[in-house]
């Protein structure tokens, strides 16, 4: 992985041309190490958070529909507040006042209405930019999140916008028709009726329902990614780390005796019930998939054997509780003499030919010995919410200087996180254990962006419904309140009271 910065005035694409113009030249100069490989080029800032734009979108749309229905909300209830005041813009027409004026004073009053509620909305934004960092700890740049002159300006754009959207039209429709006439406001009208809010009211009912109905598919899917069987028993499993330098990797032999050494001093802790390495944490999206080659022939020659390649120690299908199906777990640790391949790997490439007693290689060059692989049941080892794809676990503890320490406990993981730390710092007192954190909690972190994307959501809906409510329930008081006379009107010609009727049934 290298980063560079580009020359001013230099596009992405003359970059990866003249990425892909070197790796080139270095293929064949080098054909026997350089020669199939290749050079992906692209900006740090998509390789950063490329993976939650999608999020981020489904939240911004979501934002855009609250608004939407709170500018309806505010439009309905602007009409029917212009509609009682019809009789004093009557008024200031027979005045003198020029429709233009009439206009400008009710957009100003919408104005400072919208201005006012958006300084509210800037300071509970800026008391809530902290509970958004807490519910999206593993969003990237999470700590940028905060008020800026950008989201001000935005903000303020909005009141204007909201301004012209919700106060244009009751203003227009206030003022039309109305200049000297004060006859239709005489007390002897008894009823008027208004199509434009009930539109508006059906408007906004429509778009809280959308969204209420968008919160309640994801709010089901969260629940039900809760309810997905991961293939593994992640409870009662603490996962640390251990510092260490990849120098160490020149002599491999040393490297698996230290991290078999630490294994061993790890299983002899009261409470525990088994220790394993990996070089990935289960259940953690992270893929590395690889070609593998089966020497003794395979099925289809012309077919390329890809997999997710997963390296354990001894332990770890015992730790992790993963049943096998066919053959027996890991034993050998040391040299990759053993893999397990999981039930979709054998499904997939020995669907004609029983997979055990096979043997693979990782890669078309290899400094590994073909190894004898078993069979494992299925487990979501890229994620609770992918499918269990072909999967190799390679028998192997020292891959990489800092592996991923698992450990079965038989209490509380966390109460026992300690004991382990006393227990490796008397084997290797210069090196620091840390990020002691029980796997149920990573696997939570994974669900963060989920998680995020699901509250929020439920929260906008909400609004969303509580919004529509308000509008309801202005307009019908609105309707409530004009038609007065015209309820008088119908009791004293002889209608009975529907209060009356309900109490007297």
């Amino acid at each position: 992985m290298v980063v560079g910065r580009l020359k001013p005035g230099a596009s992405l694409e003359q970059a990866r041309a003249d990425m892909a113009t070197v790796q080139s030249r270095l293929g064949k100069q080098f054909p026997e190490t350089d020669a199939k490989f290749a050079v992906d080029v692209r900006r740090l800032k998509e390789d950063t958070v490329g993976g939650v734009r999608h999020s981020l979108w489904i939240l911004f749309g979501s934002v855009t529909l609250l608004r939407l229905i709170a500018c309806t909300n505010i439009a309905a209830l602007l009409l029917a507040r212009t509609t009682e005041r019809q009789h004093e813009i009557s008024l200031r027409f027979s005045l003198g006042a020029s429709r233009r004026t009439v206009i400008a004073q009710l957009l100003s009053e919408t104005f400072v209405l919208a201005l006012a509620g958006t300084l509210l909305g800037l300071i509970v934004a800026a008391g809530s930019a902290r509970s958004f960092r807490l519910l999206a700890r593993n969003l990237p740049r999470v700590e940028k999140i905060g008020l800026d002159w950008r989201i001000v300006g935005y903000s303020l754009l909005c009141a204007l916008v909201v301004t012209f959207l919700c106060g244009l039209l009751p203003a227009w429709r206030a003022t039309r028709g109305l200049a000297g006439s004060l006859a239709q406001h005489s007390r002897t009208q008894v009823s008027t009726r208004s199509r434009v809010q009930w539109t508006l009211v059906g408007v906004q009912v429509a778009l809280a329902v959308t969204l209420l109905f968008a919160a309640g598919l994801l709010l089901r899917s969260f629940q039900e990614l809760g309810r997905v069987s991961p293939g593994f028993d992640p409870s009662h499993v603490l996962s640390l780390h251990i510092s260490a330098s990849w120098r160490e990797t020149g002599d491999r032999k040393a490297l698996a005796r230290r991290i078999d050494r630490i294994l061993e001093v790890l299983r002899a802790v009261p409470g525990v019930e088994a220790a394993a390495t990996s070089g990935f944490l289960p259940g953690v999206p992270e893929e590395y998939q690889t070609e593998l080659k089966i020497p003794d022939g395979q099925q289809e020659p012309t077919q390329k054997i890809v997999a997710d390649s997963r390296f354990v120690s001894t332990g770890y299908f015992e730790v992790m509780r993963i049943p096998m199906v066919e053959g027996e777990p890991c034993h050998d640790t040391g040299d990759s003499t053993g893999a397990v391949v999981n039930r979709s790997f054998a499904r997939h490439y020995f669907s004609k030919t029983a997979a055990v007693g096979h043997h693979l290689v990782l890669g078309a060059n290899t400094q590994y010995r073909p190894a004898r692989f078993a069979v494992s049941r299925d487990a979501r080892e890229e994620g609770l919410n992918t499918e269990p794809m072909p999967t190799v676990y390679w028998c192997m503890n020292a891959s990489m200087p800092d592996p991923h320490y698992l450990i079965r406990t038989r209490g509380e993981p966390l109460a026992m996180a300690e004991t382990l730390r006393r227990a490796i710092m008397q084997v290797e007192p210069s090196r620091s254990v840390f990020d002691l954190l029980p796997l149920q909690s990573h696997l939570r972190d994974t669900f963060a962006g989920d998680r995020l994307r699901t509250i929020l959501l439920t929260m906008f809906a909400l609004t969303a419904v509580s919004l529509g409510c308000i509008g309801l329930y202005g307009t019908l008081s609105y309707f409530v309140t004009v038609r007065r006379r015209e309820i008088g009107l119908r009791l004293a010609l002889g209608s009975r009271s529907p209060a009356a009727t309900c109490c007297r049934g």
